[in-house]
């Protein structure tokens, strides 16, 4: 990556496109330096149709100057603006300053309503329809990609509508998540589970968990392996524990899928899930709303 911070692409840039412009100059005026705008106009000696003649006729003065205007008007924009190599122009203008003054006006317009908001409980801001639907808009604009518009989640990305929250459910946990983002940490267990055959074994065990049929033999073998590698996190009934994230393996929603195969792959290989950091896109203001908003999402009927 060294290459590309060198100096030398800020002065090829630069070169490049003082270069090109120059010769853009050149081009046109060696293109009508031999023009004479008189009322006699040259052939090219090209004839079609016996009377149907190509002329070389000059380009009019009108179009010409435009040619020149445009030139002028590239050069002088790269005078004011970025454009030649990590030259920032005369008026010190960065697409990053812009973004941050419009982000500015849009909070000082704003801020007063979010402000009001943050100071209503959560458990008052979900009966309130006009806070939900800005909540709602926050939602699609920073949660969508990875829950989906509709919140129910995808494969690895939790259902925010089925009250099973693998970090708490409650407002304030939910608000510790949005603050604060999660990682999770499970490892891989192949080797600790003493390879193929105890993964099957475990697996058959985690079925019966969730009330799943099973092979009674891998399954008693399974609880045995169960007790010593999964416990900790995971509790002895496998309801798991939201203050590590381990999540419950007795109501039979899956995270990452609850076929055999799924399970199996969760046990060789772990799951490494990573919920962002929303507090430094968002604010507490925003965060309060939208804390509100997906709390509100697993309380519909």
């Amino acid at each position: 990556m060294a290459d590309f911070n060198s100096e030398f692409w800020h002065w090829y840039i630069a070169i490049l496109t003082v270069i090109s412009i120059l010769a853009c100059v050149w081009l046109i005026r060696w293109m009508t330096s031999g023009f004479q705008h008189s009322d006699e106009v040259e052939s090219t000696g090209h004839i079609w149709d016996e009377d149907l003649t190509e002329l070389n006729n000059p380009l009019p003065r009108w179009w010409l100057g435009l040619f020149y205007i445009t030139l002028a008007f590239g050069g002088f924009y790269l005078l004011l603006y970025p454009g030649l190599g990590t030259f920032g122009g005369l008026l010190g203008w960065t697409s990053k300053g812009a973004y941050e003054q419009e982000i500015e006006k849009v909070e000082a317009e704003v801020g007063p309503l979010f402000a009001g908001y943050q100071q209503t409980p959560i458990l008052d801001l979900i009966k309130d329809e006009n806070a939900l639907k800005i909540g709602e808009r926050l939602y699609l604009n920073y949660c969508s990609t990875c829950h989906g518009s509709d919140a129910r989640g995808a494969r690895g990305f939790p259902n925010l509508r089925d009250n099973e929250w693998q970090w708490g459910g409650d407002p304030e946990s939910i608000r510790t998540t949005l603050h604060n983002g999660r990682i999770a940490a499970m490892p891989a267990w192949e080797a600790a589970l003493g390879g193929e055959s105890g993964v099957n074994e475990v697996t058959q065990y985690i079925l019966r968990l969730s009330g799943r049929a099973t092979i009674d033999e891998l399954a008693d073998k399974g609880k045995a392996k169960y007790d010593v590698f999964c416990v900790a996190c995971h509790g002895l009934e496998g309801k798991g524990n939201p203050a590590l994230g381990a999540p419950n393996l007795t109501d039979d929603v899956w995270l990452y899928g609850g076929s055999i195969t799924r399970i199996s792959e969760s046990l060789i290989k772990g799951r490494n899930g990573q919920m962002p950091v929303q507090l430094d896109r968002l604010g507490e203001a925003k965060i309060h709303l939208l804390t509100a908003y997906v709390y509100s999402l697993s309380q519909e009927k």
